[in-house]
This record gives structure tokens, C-alpha cells and sequence, in this order.
């Protein structure tokens, strides 16, 4: 449930500086086992060893570091999901498609001795299931590994058809509340961030990470030329209804969010100054991405009781611009 009680404080597991270390040692494809379903096999994505699924309606890449969502492209259509023509070497996280940031956003919460973005994000995730529908659509589980003293569990389930549905499903493994917050920090393609606009988010209020998390109103679409604060976009929309368009008119087409088990959205593009101090983003590559994150981050947070389990849902899907 949605919880209003402060966070609570992880310490960094035991054995994580091990798993974390291990992701970056030369991959064993042969070691690394998938279920045998048509459709889906081990290769590489952007020189990263990952996933590679055909669907009925769809392609998509998912890296075994980090389980991390590389690429989603529908039929007939681009790519869905930007990656950084600069990426870092594992460990290192992956910038661009969508990252798993679990179970802190930033460090909301924590102290400075904790991981950004916690522990999912830099080790090496197992495929759990697998099986093709009747459809021709595929579905995959995924886990982190486990890891010593963390009294939360995560795994991830991906839907991969002409509508893309991701879940991280949290569960309470220890013998006390636990209170975390999250996100899929989802990089869409773009023409160019100054030419998009975001719907559905008109009348809700947000807080700017930029002006100290102070809050403000949104009227109208968002765009990245808010007279207020122009250029750059680090903002937490607050009982966020669940649904949004992102219009893109230079790839004339409309990308519909939906989300689920959050009340947050983040909406971030870091603008040229951030992005060119960045060195895994590519000079100007800022321009060609909007990150627009189901979340539990800010005031939304999750706790949950021993036992218990959270879904964090989004549903993706490419619509004809009209």
C-alpha cells in the first residue's frame, strides 16, 4: 500500500561489491540458461550480451546486466526506447531503455554509503520463465540475484507484443515493515525533446528537483521550454492519474503510457549543461530522449508488511498521431 511513513534505511548488502564485481567479468553464454521457446534466444544488443526476442508484432533486446530493457521497436515502427551511443563498460549501469531503480529512487532516504538508485540496476539477472502465447507474444520473468540481509525480494515480468507490459513485483521477505520507493526509468525515443509534448498531465502539481523539490502547478502539456525553468525537466508529478501521450509530430507518433501500483510520475530530460558534464550520454545525444518513469518516489512511497507483495505496472503502445 501507499505509505506516508519515512523510508526505510538499507545498508548495502554484504555480498553486493562481489555480485556487482562479478557482472563485469567476461560473460559465460554458455553457462547461461533460457528456456528453449521460439522466439527467444542469447546474443548480443548494442555489444552487450542480452535477450533477443521476436514476437508476433514486435522485437525487442533485454540485457542480461541489469535486467535491463535495451530495445522495444513494434512493427512498422522505430524503436521505441533510446540508448546512449556512449555507453559505459559493465558494472557500470546502462544508460538508456529502462532501468530497474529498486528499492530507493536516487537515494531517497538513504545515507551517501548506498549504491544510486539501489542494487537491481549493476548485477547480472537469471531468466526465470518463459513461454510464447497463442498470440505469438512472449512472456519472460526475470530476478536479480539474491543477496545477503535484504528483506525484499524483486522480480520482473515482461509482456513483449505490439503492447509492451513491464512489472516489478516486490515482495516482503523479512519479519518487519519495510518501506521503499522505486522506478522504470523509461528513456523514449524521440525526434527532438524540444519539439514533444506530454499530455494528460495538465492540473496536477509537481515537485522540481531543480528549485529543491519545491511544488508548482502544471498548466497545460508539458515541454521542455517551460517559461518557468526552459531547457531542462526534473519534476515529480504527484496523483498522477496513470495514463499519458507522449505527441511526438517529427516521428509522427503518439506514445501511450499507462501505469499502474504508483501515484508518481517522473518526468526528466537533464538539458544540455547536465548532459554534456555526463560521460556515457554522447555529445548532444541529450536531445534524442525523454524519460517518462512510472514511479513510487517522493511523498509516494510503498510499505509493505512481512509477506507482502507490490506490482509496479506499465503498459506501452505506439499510436497513429491524428
Amino acid at each position: 500500500m501507499t505509505e506516508h511513513a519515512a523510508e526505510t534505511r538499507f545498508t548495502t548488502p554484504a555480498d553486493f561489491a562481489a555480485t556487482q564485481a562479478a557482472a563485469g567479468t567476461a560473460f559465460d553464454a554458455a553457462g547461461y540458461r533460457i528456456p528453449d521457446v521460439q522466439g527467444l534466444r542469447l546474443g548480443t544488443f548494442a555489444g552487450m550480451p542480452a535477450l533477443l526476442l521476436e514476437a508476433q508484432g514486435a522485437r525487442a533486446a533485454i540485457a542480461v546486466h541489469g535486467g535491463h530493457l535495451l530495445s522495444w521497436a513494434p512493427d512498422g515502427h522505430e524503436d521505441v526506447l533510446w540508448l546512449s551511443p556512449a555507453l559505459a563498460p559493465a558494472p557500470a549501469a546502462i544508460r538508456g531503455g529502462v532501468p530497474v531503480i529498486w528499492p530507493y529512487f536516487g537515494r531517497q532516504g538513504q545515507g551517501d554509503d548506498v549504491p544510486s538508485h539501489g542494487f537491481a540496476r549493476t548485477v547480472r539477472w537469471q531468466v526465470a520463465s518463459a513461454r510464447r502465447d497463442a498470440d505469438g507474444s512472449l512472456r519472460l520473468t526475470l530476478a536479480p540475484p539474491a543477496l545477503d540481509g535484504l528483506p525484499l525480494t524483486l522480480r520482473m515480468e515482461l509482456h513483449v507484443g505490439a503492447t509492451l507490459e513491464q512489472r516489478l513485483v516486490t515482495t516482503n521477505t523479512g519479519d518487519a515493515p519495510v518501506v521503499f520507493t522505486q522506478a522504470l526509468h523509461s528513456y523514449f525515443r524521440v525526434s527532438d525533446v524540444h519539439r514533444v509534448r506530454v499530455q494528460g498531465l495538465d492540473g496536477l502539481r509537481f515537485l522540481d528537483k531543480n528549485d529543491g523539490y519545491a511544488e508548482h502547478p502544471q498548466r497545460g502539456d508539458w515541454q521542455l521550454d517551460d517559461a518557468r525553468d526552459p531547457g531542462r525537466s526534473d519534476y515529480i508529478y504527484r496523483d498522477a492519474p496513470g495514463r499519458y501521450v507522449l505527441d511526438d509530430a517529427g516521428l509522427d507518433r503518439r506514445i501511450e503510457l499507462v501505469t499502474g501500483g504508483s501515484r508518481s510520475l517522473v518526468v526528466w530530460n537533464p538539458g544540455e549543461a547536465s548532459a554534456e558534464r555526463s560521460s556515457d550520454m554522447g555529445h548532444g545525444a541529450w536531445r534524442g530522449f525523454l524519460c517518462l518513469e512510472a514511479a513510487n518516489a517522493g511523498p509516494d512511497r510503498i510499505a509493505l508488511a512481512p509477506g507482502a507483495t507490490h506490482t509496479l505496472m506499465q503498459q506501452v503502445r505506439v499510436l497513429p498521431r491524428d
